[in-house]
This record gives structure tokens, sequence and C-alpha cells, in this order.
């Protein structure tokens, strides 16, 4: 939008059920981007060097300040993306526990003593801060992804500059205000909020910034691609968590009313706009009709609706841009032959849930993320066919696998190709403690637990000398 050489720049976020202004939110200038990255490094190294107790105590009142902005985070999220309560109120109850896991961990960024071949050479491996980390976030999981850019980096002792997403800004404002309310000191996380049509030329300020070290990126695969090209060139390590096309694998001998459960709640949650959402539900021939007609009534009975009134499990998408997308893949589903078995014309943003059934891997709807309401189930004519079929797919993140069978499910999932496989779970699961993250084009690298203190560590190797030296000159 226009601006005066006397006012700042500022962009709107509309609601996107009502079409009114959600949030007018200040439009950051590469300027204004390399000034947070200057304040992040001014406040390195006095973070870095806080003792880890100290850092616990922080992070500890950041995660309580961020639960006494419920109310808060409850309004940004359903105006900015159309969340329904219940979801916003989820966000913030795992990203303080993000927090408070982060905060454990300040003690657990432990090295080693290694033996040398050299008499009198003391060896060690050290873990160290990196310096200023750049986090990326993305809208569909607002709050829980935006503190986990913030949270491990920040216990491990560097500092954050995060760049909130342009549908959320409000949502991830009222993140870094909590942090700083908590005691952090000035520029330890500080913000970056631009309009979308600056997002290329900010995001590639900041990573070609001479302060920044590490990014770490969560969202598309497509930009998950400009983003670790545009690092490479500066050889600054990336942290990617991408796109997913999760696989539900139920084979024969499965308790296909656990299975129903786990596919609606993993296809439909948030309406299918996680980066673990159930997208291709595998199901073996022999068990497939069972499983359809169980699958379709069971999803008929979850009601779209107003994500403000609070009274449906489905709620708004995040623009009229995914409703044509999904529409998209589901035409071109059963113009090749699939099966519709729920579905029903969109109101606006309000999309109902939908199971296309008979779909083959020369559909659209197989291959291309939908991150919107719909599933696809696949017929498998046994257990190895449906391991083929989870693995024809250039994604990796999440997955799952049905049998009553316990070692039989670890023998499947142990030949799944993704960084997440469940037995008898859903595909959408998190916890804090665990080392997040895909391979393939869901990206690589792991949030999470101790796997993230090797994410936003240095391995140092130092040694000591504790014997006179001999050389051979």
């Amino acid at each position: 939008m226009a601006s005066s050489t006397d006012a700042p720049r500022v962009f709107e976020r509309r609601n996107p059920v009502t079409g009114e202004v959600a949030t007018t939110t200040p439009a950051a200038s590469v300027a204004d981007a390399n000034a947070a990255c200057d304040a992040a490094a001014a406040a390195f190294p006095a973070w870095s060097a806080m003792g880890p107790n100290a850092r616990r105590a922080l992070l500890m009142k950041a995660a309580t300040a961020l639960e006494g902005r419920a109310a808060d985070f409850v309004q940004a999220m359903m105006t900015e993306i159309g969340a329904t309560e219940g979801w916003a109120r989820f966000n913030l109850a795992l990203a303080a526990g993000m927090v408070r896991e982060a905060a454990a961990l300040t003690t657990q960024i432990t090295g080693e003593v290694i033996p040398s071949d050299k008499p009198g050479c003391v060896a060690m491996a050290l873990r160290e801060p990196v310096g200023v980390m750049l986090g990326i976030a993305p809208w569909n999981a607002p709050i829980i992804l935006g503190v986990r850019a913030l949270a491990v980096p920040l216990a491990c002792g560097n500092t954050v500059v995060l760049k909130a997403s342009e549908q959320c800004p409000r949502t991830h404002s009222i993140i870094v205000e909590a942090f700083a309310e908590a005691g952090l000191p000035e520029g330890a996380v500080s913000l970056v909020t631009n309009a979308p049509e600056d997002a290329a030329e900010i995001v590639g300020a900041l990573i070609d910034n001479r302060h920044v070290r590490r990014i770490n990126f969560t969202g598309s695969t497509h930009v998950g691609r400009i983003i670790a090209q545009r690092a490479a060139g500066h050889l600054k390590p990336v942290l990617l968590e991408l796109g997913g096309k999760a696989p539900l694998i139920i084979l024969d001998d499965a308790d296909l009313d656990e299975a129903v459960k786990a596919a609606a709640f993993g296809a439909f949650m948030n309406q299918g706009q996680i980066c673990m959402s159930t997208e291709r539900i595998i199901v073996v021939e022999s068990v497939a009709d069972a499983f359809a007609a169980k699958f379709k009534e069971k999803v008929s009975s979850m009601a779209v609706g107003d994500p403000r009134e609070g009274k449906t499990p489905l709620g708004a998408v995040v623009d009229q841009k995914t409703v044509d997308c999904v529409r998209g893949l589901i035409d071109d589903a059963l113009a090749h032959g699939a099966e519709q078995l729920v579905g029903g014309d969109a109101n606006g943003v309000l999309m109902p849930a939908h199971v296309i059934d008979r779909v083959t891997p020369e559909m659209r709807l197989f291959r291309d993320e939908s991150f919107g309401p719909v599933v696809g189930v696949i017929r498998a004519r046994d257990e190895a066919h449906a391991i083929e079929l989870a693995n024809d797919t250039e994604y990796g993140l999440s997955a799952s696998v049905f049998t009553r069978d316990t070692a039989r499910g670890l023998r499947v999932a142990r030949q799944v190709q993704s960084g997440i496989c469940h037995i008898n779970g859903p595909t959408v699961h998190d916890e804090a403690q665990m080392p997040f993250g895909g391979m393939k084009a869901s990206g690589y690298g792991r949030f999470g637990g101790k796997a993230g203190i090797d994410a936003f560590t240095e391995l140092r190797w130092i040694t000591i000398e504790t014997q006179p030296g001999h050389f051979p000159i």
C-alpha cells in the first residue's frame, strides 16, 4: 500500500471468513531487516555467556508469559487465519510445552573427552552457540511453529531473528512480546514483519546478512528450495521442514475402527492444513470396502462452519486459493475415474471435508500436496504394494501403519521412507522432545529435543597440551 516519507509503511491482513481487516502491521524495509540482525548480533555476547540456569529461568518465564496471552492468541488466530478457538488453544499449549522442554535442555548441551594418541594431549569435543539464527515460520500452526523457531536456539545460547508470516503477523508478534515480557534481554529475539509483495527481498536480505549464521525454515518445498539455494551461496547451514503427502497404511489385519478415527483426525484436523496431515489412505484391497464404508460414515458427520461460532469440527481454510487448489485436485481425480464418497460445495473459505476413493498414482491428488480438507483412498493389492505406494512420492515427512501385529507394523514402518512413522496412531503427532523432521523433498535436519541441540550449536574440537612438546623439526 502507498506510504508517505513521514509515515512508516504498513500492510493489512484480512480475515479470510469476513474479508474485514484483521490486523495492520509494520512493513519492514531491507534497512529494518538488517537493523533486526544488528540487534540480535549485539545481544549475542551477553546471552551466550549467560549461565544455563539463568537462561532456563527466563525461558520458563517466557512459557508462562505465552500462556498469559491466551485470549490475544485466540483472537489473532481467529481473525488472521480463520482458526477455531480449539486449534488456537492447542497451539498455545504445545508451544508453551516446547519452551519448557527447551528450558530443560540448557544443562544438556554437553561435550566429551576423546582419547588422543598424542601423549599428554587432552582432547575435547564441545558444543557452543553459533550466533544469530534466522527463523522463518509459517501461518498454519503459527504459535507452535513460531515458538519452535525460537526455543531451542535460545536455549543453546543463540539469539534469533524471527521472520513472521505475512498471513499471521499479529500472532507471531505476540510471541515476541511474551518473550520480552519474560525478561529476555533486548535483541535476544528480534521480529521482522513484511508486506507480502516484499517477501522475497526481505528474506533474501536476512539470509545475506553477515550476522546471520544459520537459518531454520518451515513452509513449502518450493520456497524451501529457494532459501536453501540462497543460503548455499554463503555456505550457511539450513534446517528445512517442508511439505508432505503423508500416507496412512491400513493392512488386512488392522483394527478398522481405530484406523477410521486416526484417519479422520489426521486428514481433517485444522482442515488438513498441517504438514503431517494424512493426504493418502493406502488400504489393502481385502478390507478396503469395509474401511471405506466406516470412513464415509465418520467423515459425513464432521460438519464445517464459521470458526467464530465454534460449533463444528471443521472451520475455514486460510484463503480462496486453497479452495481452488483443492477443488482442482478433486476434479482431476474424478475426471480420471475416482469416486467421491464425501464432499460438497464450499461457501467461501468454508469448505467441507472430501473423501475421494479409488485414487491412483496417475492422478494429481496422489502426488500434489493439497494442504486442505481432502484425502484420497488408494487401494493396494497387499502389504508390499502398500509400501510401494507409500514411497511413491517426492515427500517423506510423516506416515503411519495400522495392524494388530506390532512386529509387522515395525517391519513396515522401517520400510517407509519418512522422517516420522507411527504404528496404530495418526500421522499428526508432535511432542516437544522428539526429533521432528523429514527426508526427501520434506527437508532435512531435526527440530526438537537433543536433536535440536545438534542443529543449533557448533561442535568444536579443543585440545590442551599437558607435557612438553616433541616435534620432528
